[in-house]
């Protein structure tokens, strides 16, 4: 008789131990015994209630508040007139009235968000910079407490999706110049930092985001890879190629996306073309990771536990399910340099509980950024979720870019094998018109190439209107 006993997975293979004579059960060393530790909470506060998950949410903003309150001048007027009060409980009221800070406030605050006296176990400083790709990027600070963070969070999402950590792990990603270019790219012994010193992994392989599709394609096939890391624009890119040349890679067990916003047609494309799901990934530079995909329902869960996200209505109000709005984050932990209230750029779609029966918000979507959304001449604005249904039906296009000139022209941005004929241009008029619901001018282009931004990011709408 077969037994109904569950198969251990490969995520709980044994701890390494740090006592010599002491294999099993092991005896981890302290920085594996903080991460576990970690990891043990984490593990049973995902299905607390909202209720107390918020709770606990707003006792560490209180402490971070009070820090800030403390040691960094730019906030104390801020939360004085808020009505907060070191020493007294943080309240609901007193939180809804402290000001966003928005990106341009952060950019024009500079050094003067730092706090100059960061508790000892906090660790080490360290720089951040996102993309800035409209313009001056945000800079920011990190401690190795929020490193801590990112490392247990990274272990949180790999447990979700019972990856087996023997497999390979390939990442085709932006890295420094020269540092992962084709045809050799580079590699590693384990996964990562956060792995490394927990779990024994197989290898892991990069390649440089700019290379080449063909050469991509070449270089996964050489790799038989288990796992594949990469950003949207590129999957479609990559799928689309492998689509024409008919090209699988049957070691592969699941993608993950990060970085930028991910289309729907994307993961039908996915699993067209490689019969896998993507698991998609939502962090940014300066406030660490924000939501992972819940790993049963496909919904977004957001990191309640070092993060409070809001997302608000135009009024500043929160949003209800099924309302979109803008996201607004408070990293819970970073006291090298608070971000209170921190207005990341993004639209995001708020949902209903989960039906897996974890008490984090959830997200049914994140829409992308804030300075994108595509805005009508009658004033309206709407986000640019065109998705790229029609495009993927023209076989010559390569790659695309819409650019909203003014609220009355469309650029499409388009490279292509050939130039598409007068039918198809009109075809691809008719689409974007058809998606957006107003008769805009739309002029098509043709380029060689459309670059990623420095970040290696590519944005499928780009907005030139101030909205």
């Amino acid at each position: 008789m077969k037994s109904s006993r569950p198969t251990v997975p490969p995520l709980y293979r044994p701890l390494p131990s740090a006592h010599s004579t002491i294999a099993w059960p092991a005896l981890p060393g302290p920085e594996v015994a903080l991460l576990t530790g970690m990891l043990q909470q984490l593990d049973e506060s995902q299905w607390w209630s909202p209720e107390d998950l918020r709770r606990q949410q707003l006792r560490q903003a209180n402490a971070l508040m009070v820090h800030a309150y403390r040691t960094v001048p730019f906030y104390r007027d801020r939360l004085a007139q808020a009505g907060f009060v070191p020493g007294q409980a943080l309240s609901e009221e007193v939180w809804s009235r402290i000001p966003v800070l928005t990106r341009a406030d952060l950019q024009e605050a500079g050094d003067k968000l730092f706090s100059p006296e960061i508790p000892e176990r906090h660790g080490k400083t360290y720089d951040i910079s996102s993309s800035g790709s409209t313009g001056r990027p945000v800079k920011a600070k990190g401690t190795r407490l929020v490193q801590f963070i990112w490392d247990a969070m990274t272990l949180r999402e790999h447990l979700w999706h019972r990856r087996d950590f023997s497999g390979k792990l390939a990442a085709i990603r932006s890295l420094p110049n020269g540092a992962a270019d084709y045809p050799k790219g580079a590699a590693s012994r384990f996964w990562g930092r956060s792995t490394k010193d927990v779990f024994e992994t197989g290898p892991a392989v990069m390649l440089h985001i700019g290379s080449k599709i063909e050469h991509q394609a070449e270089w996964l096939q050489r790799q038989k890879a288990d796992y594949l890391l990469t950003y949207p624009s590129a999957l479609r890119e990559l799928l689309l190629y492998c689509q024409r040349k008919s090209l699988l890679f049957p070691e592969l067990r699941q993608i993950r996306t990060l970085s930028e916003l991910l289309n729907p047609e994307i993961r039908d494309l996915c699993r067209e073309v490689w019969g896998l799901e993507i698991a998609d990934l939502y962090s940014t530079q300066e406030c660490g990771y924000l939501a992972f995909q819940c790993p049963e329902e496909g919904s977004y869960h957001v990191q309640a536990e070092t993060m409070l996200l809001e997302v608000l209505d135009d009024s500043g109000a929160p949003c209800l399910p099924g309302q979109v709005g803008t996201v607004v984050v408070t990293p819970l932990h970073n006291f090298a340099m608070p971000m209170l209230r921190y207005a990341v750029g993004d639209l995001a779609e708020v949902g209903e509980p989960c039906a897996c029966g974890r008490g984090l918000p959830v997200l049914n979507r994140i829409l992308g950024r804030v300075r994108n959304v595509l805005v009508y001449p009658d004033g309206r604005k709407a986000w640019a979720l065109l998705g790229d249904m029609y495009y993927t039906e023209i076989p010559a296009i390569r790659q695309f870019q819409i650019v909203q000139k003014t609220v009355e022209d469309i650029e499409i941005k388009i490279v292509a094998e050939r130039s598409l004929t007068p039918a198809e241009e009109e075809k691809v008029r008719g689409w974007f018109i058809d998606r957006s619901g107003h008769a805009f001018n739309v002029a098509l282009s043709y380029h060689q190439e459309i670059p990623r931004g420095s970040s290696g990011k590519f944005e499928d709408f780009r907005s030139e209107v101030a909205v």
